[in-house]
């Protein structure tokens, strides 16, 4: 499978400098899943990747009434 590189699925949006605590262990293993250049690239791709697993499982309700098990219920939030 090839990897994309998360400039080529980020939208163009203005960007702020933020800080975080967050483990580098997880950030690396993270990274080279995928395949991102910088952890900044890295954190961008996983948020990405939250919010397009929220899109396709209420896509998949939606469209077919399949609700999709949530693996994360603490953070499932109620949808508007």
């Amino acid at each position: 499978m090839t990897k994309r590189k998360s400039s080529e699925t980020s939208v163009n949006e203005p960007k702020v400098a933020m800080s975080y605590r967050l483990s580098p262990d997880k950030i690396a293993r993270a990274q080279r899943v995928l395949g991102a250049p910088t952890a900044t690239a890295t954190i961008e791709e996983a948020l990405d990747l939250v919010v397009f697993r929220d899109e396709l499982s209420a896509g998949l309700d939606a469209a077919f009434g399949l609700p999709v098990r949530d693996v994360y219920p603490a953070a499932r939030r109620s949808r508007k």
